[in-house]
């Protein structure tokens, strides 16, 4: 079911698998996993989800299921979006999907499996991310992998009727390789 595209010692990414839809609609239709990457608004059926990925396994979007190396559970999802290939810019974008799995290193893992295939393979220069001001850990977490932050879009974001930044980090191909260094 699962291949193991890119591994690292606790997860691996892999293709997306269509038989996963229905997970991937339970977590696309719950407000923990949306409200941190602007999907809360949408309903997500059946249907659509397996549309997506079907769309995305054919397409060659980069878009990778995150799997538990102990057990091979589907844990979350990541990938590359607006991939501009001329320029060797993208944009990437995270979640893990059950509460259970958040804050226990796996989603860095997977984004340094991410970033160093963007890098190494897909001969990009500059990785985006956007991320909103309430989430704290996420960002925590980018500025680990070395991120750093370029930009905001000021109450950009509502949630609950409060407004929120987005924020824009990025890193470069000579910061990645210089940080891989240490």
């Amino acid at each position: 079911m699962y291949y193991k595209k890119i591994e690292g010692k606790r997860v691996y990414l892999s293709p997306m698998c269509v038989d996963d839809a229905p997970k991937y609609v339970k977590w696309m239709n719950d407000f923990e996993v949306t409200d941190g990457i602007n999907g809360s608004q949408r309903v997500v059926t059946l249907e659509s989800e397996t549309e997506w990925i079907e769309k995305n396994n054919k397409d060659s979007n980069y878009q990778f299921a995150i799997v538990k190396q102990e057990n091979d559970e589907l844990i979350g999802n990541c990938g590359f979006n607006n991939l501009d290939t001329i320029n060797g810019k993208a944009t990437i974008g995270i979640f893990i999907g059950e509460e259970e799995n958040r804050n226990k290193g796996y989603g860095s893992e997977a984004l340094e499996l991410l970033i160093g295939y963007g890098f190494d393979y897909l001969n990009l220069n500059n990785i985006m991310l956007e991320v909103f001001s309430f989430n704290e850990g996420a960002i925590a977490c980018y500025k680990k992998i070395g991120f750093k932050e370029i930009g905001r879009r000021r109450e950009a974001y509502i949630r609950k009727n409060i407004r929120y930044d987005d924020i824009y980090m990025d890193i470069l191909r000579s910061e990645y390789y210089e940080r891989r260094k240490l």
